[in-house]
This record gives C-alpha cells, structure tokens and sequence, in this order.
C-alpha cells in the first residue's frame, strides 16, 4: 500500500484521537442540568467513539481490529481521564465508549453496503 494511501486512511483515525484526548483533558464538563447533564455526557461518548469506530473500520477494513483498537483507546482514555483534576476515569465509560465503538462500525458498515449496492445498479 502506497504511502500516501496509509496516511489518508490513518490520519483522519490520528486526529480524531486527538479530539477526543483533548476533550477528555477538559477539567470539568458539567452543564448544572442534572440528569440532563448526565445524558449529554453519556451520549457525548457514544458519539466521540462512534466517530472513531468507523474510521478505524475504514483505516483497517476490517470489524474486529477496528473494534479492539477502539476498546484499548477507550481504556487509554479513562486512565488518562483519571489524572485530570475534575474528572474520573470509570469503567462504565469505557462499556459506553465500546457502545460507541459498535455503533459506529456498524453505520460504516452499513453505509458502505448500501453504496455498493447503489454502484452495482
């Protein structure tokens, strides 16, 4: 595989990472709504790690190391989530970010198919 091949597959996986690393430095996400606040956050993760999902499917082609890679960021991420004042890392996060993760292999897969099949009229 051509070098510049490797690097418009990986790069947008690199930079996504990057986001999520950066919102997870973030001392504080808390809105004051309660539970509300609560659901934003939980959905924020299933929608950061569903973004990464798909593009580590599309970066690897394939579900299964698309899905490891992503549970073993979403390991990172709690671990680093630990040592950022206001913040915890928790387990539960990483379940909702492999939530995530599915989601977004799932939609990429899904996608993919349907313009497959779109091509092949």
């Amino acid at each position: 595989m051509p070098t510049s091949q490797r690097v418009s597959l990986w790069l947008p996986v690199l930079l996504w990472a990057m986001v999520i690393f950066g919102l997870s430095a973030i001392p504080s996400l808390s809105t004051g709504l309660g539970t509300w606040d609560l659901i934003l956050r939980k959905g924020a993760h299933v929608t950061e790690y569903a973004g990464l999902g798909a593009l580590l499917l599309r970066a690897f082609g394939r579900e299964w190391p698309a899905l490891l890679a992503g549970v073993a960021y979403a390991g990172t991420d709690e671990i680093h989530q630990h040592f950022v004042p206001g913040r915890a890392g928790r387990p539960l996060d990483a379940g909702i970010d492999t939530i995530g993760l599915v989601v977004g292999i799932l939609l990429f897969k899904w996608a993919l198919e349907r313009t497959r099949a779109r091509l092949a009229r």
